[in-house]
């Protein structure tokens, strides 16, 4: 098995304003700038882009977007493309999660589009898939998210390890629940061997897999412990320095 260096991504959703995501950007510069173990990600809302890029110039923080579009500009109102956010220094970029494709009605087509988009622009996808409650519930999970992934990077060719993927429970976001630790190592494992069927077991060895879902410093260290699991894609306990530095220390 390959090697792969834990990723952690602070996915602030539609929270905090210029002068409260400053602080939060600063608070986390502070205790992990110089940190070389752990790929760390800041994925603010739109309108803290560039103060965020500005605060982690020149440290190991890199800077991601929480959605974009498949296009590379036009008609659009209200998008964003891939190029401008290479212009604000984004490395990475989040793809199909779970609150884009129910509220939004984003598809797995929709999503392969944009993973596309991105990798054309030397941005690093984040490709979200999950279950709802009644999918997990039904026994059928595994079909669904095989499906999500096959769909999702379908005709990525050679970029395959270009890609970061986050399973994300839909019943476990932002609701309290968490997949046990061997709960989220099953889908892991299962997402990883639909991996080497499409890409080849060098490359499924190769491609990180992150866990977003109710992640706490409380069950971090635990849920990154597993041997698929990559890191997180972390949602509230993101918005707050000192929950989101003891995540990313958990994944040392």
């Amino acid at each position: 098995m390959k090697l792969r260096k834990k990723i952690v991504a602070g996915n602030w959703k539609m929270n905090k304003s210029i002068s409260d995501g400053q602080d939060l950007a600063n608070g986390i510069k502070r205790e992990l700038a110089e940190n070389c173990d752990v790929d760390v990600v800041l994925c603010p809302p739109f309108t803290l882009l560039k103060s965020v890029s500005d605060i982690i110039d020149m440290t190991q923080i890199r800077l991601g977007a929480q959605n974009m579009h498949w296009e590379s500009d036009g008609a659009y109102t209200g998008e964003i493309s891939a190029g401008m956010l290479r212009d604000l220094f984004c490395h990475y970029v989040i793809l199909g999660h779970s609150e884009r494709r129910a509220m939004f009605g984003e598809t797995n087509q929709v999503v392969n589009r944009k993973v596309k988009a991105a990798l054309a622009r030397n941005l690093t996808p984040i490709v979200c898939v999950g279950e709802t409650l009644e999918e997990r519930d039904s026994g059928a999970y595994m079909k669904i998210i095989e499906t999500q992934v096959r769909e999702s990077l379908e005709g990525i060719g050679d970029d395959f390890e270009k890609i970061i993927l986050a399973y994300e429970p839909v019943w476990a976001i932002g609701t309290g629940r968490t997949a046990s630790p061997e709960q989220a190592q099953e889908v892991h494992a299962g997402i990883r061997a639909v991996l080497t069927e499409i890409a080849g077991k060098d490359v499924a060895e190769a491609i990180r897999i992150q866990y977003g879902g109710s992640v706490k410093p409380a069950n971090a260290r635990e849920l990154f412990g597993q041997p698929d699991i990559d890191g997180g894609l972390i949602g509230g306990a993101a918005l707050d320095v000192r929950s989101f530095v003891e995540i990313v220390r958990a994944a040392i």
